[in-house]
């Protein structure tokens, strides 16, 4: 019998070596004033902002989910990069951090270069339109354990905000009024619901046209989950949130009531928004009623704000400014 080497049995070091030599420029492009170590240490080092007055460190981890399964139909892997870094931002966010560094984990049946160079681009350039730093990631080939050309992702942020300025809703009371950011489609939320109905149900294909999108069903449901932190950032300087609800997997539904104290709930105003043609598309052709729409999709609201009704008028001049149409999505309630 002859003998029996990695790459027969599944793993490629030589393609793993490459993949890592690609990755480092764009790694390299991400580096804040922060970073103390090269791509390739076993650990990243990162010096804290030493500014900052009694840090607090927020950490989150998120994949895409599903999502990806469009991106295998596409064989487009440019845009995941940029969603997981900036579901991730969103996450830590609302808590009143920015990031400061990002980590990533890519794993696969049989590892390529080119793919993982698309994946970890869209990963750098999230990284650099977030001001966060790529520090380090590990990229996995497991023969065997996934199907021939597909892969998951999941991505590891930390930010630090000062203690006295952690946004947690602990403030909020009834009156209080919510500020919806728009959402720039499901984001990366929904998508086994939005496959089914698509693919099964419709029996459409990623390269099919849709009148009601305006564009193929592929492009619809990839576009990027969006990044509020710029937006945001003002308004945290000048203290004027007391809450923020990043809407996610569960929707409005099952996030907003996450940064409210107990005793409090919310009214929507319906009629304060349209929702997006691509969530009444999928509305319809699946026969789905309102209430679980509002639980599996963000129905076009990416961001909820919680600020007191004095600071309404400013806050929304501030998000305004900044090219956001954002709105009154409605207010706080005793339950």
């Amino acid at each position: 019998m002859s003998s029996i080497d990695y790459r027969q049995s599944g793993v490629d070091i030589d393609a793993g070596n490459e993949v890592v030599r690609r990755i480092k420029a764009l790694a390299r492009g991400t580096y804040t004033p922060g970073v103390l170590s090269g791509v390739g240490s076993f650990g990243g080092l990162f010096a804290v902002d030493s500014s900052v007055p009694d840090p607090v460190l927020v950490a989150s981890a998120d994949g895409v989910g599903t999502k990806l399964k469009v991106a295998f139909l596409m064989d487009r892997h440019d845009t995941i990069g940029a969603d997981l870094v900036n579901h991730c931002v969103n996450d830590i966010l609302v808590q009143g951090a920015r990031p400061m560094f990002f980590l990533d984990y890519l794993a696969t049946g049989r590892l390529s270069p080119d793919v993982a160079e698309q994946i970890v681009a869209g990963v750098a350039r999230g990284c650099r339109e977030n001001g966060c730093a790529l520090l380090g990631g590990e990229t996995a080939e497991m023969p065997g354990f996934y199907a021939d050309g597909e892969y998951d992702v999941a991505g590891f942020i930390v930010g630090v905000v000062s203690k006295a300025r952690i946004v947690d809703g602990r403030h909020v009371v009834a009156g209080d009024r919510l500020i919806a950011l728009p959402s720039s489609g499901l984001h990366t939320n929904g998508y086994s619901l939005a496959r089914r109905i698509a693919f099964d149900v419709l029996k459409l294909r990623v390269d099919s046209q849709v009148s009601e999108l305006g564009s193929t069903v592929g492009e619809a449901l990839l576009r990027t989950h969006r990044s509020y932190l710029k937006p945001v950032t003002p308004l945290l300087e000048r203290g004027a949130i007391k809450g923020m609800a990043h809407i996610t997997g569960g929707g409005i539904t099952e996030n907003l009531p996450r940064t409210l104290p107990e005793g409090l709930g919310f009214s929507l105003d319906r009629a304060s928004w349209s929702v997006p043609p691509l969530f009444q598309w999928l509305q319809h052709a699946g026969r789905i009623d309102d209430a679980e729409m509002f639980r599996a999709f963000n129905m076009g609201v990416g961001l909820v704000l919680v600020c007191a009704p004095q600071s309404v008028d400013a806050t929304l001049a501030s998000l305004r400014d900044s090219g956001e149409a954002a709105w009154i999505l409605g207010e706080i309630t005793p339950v």
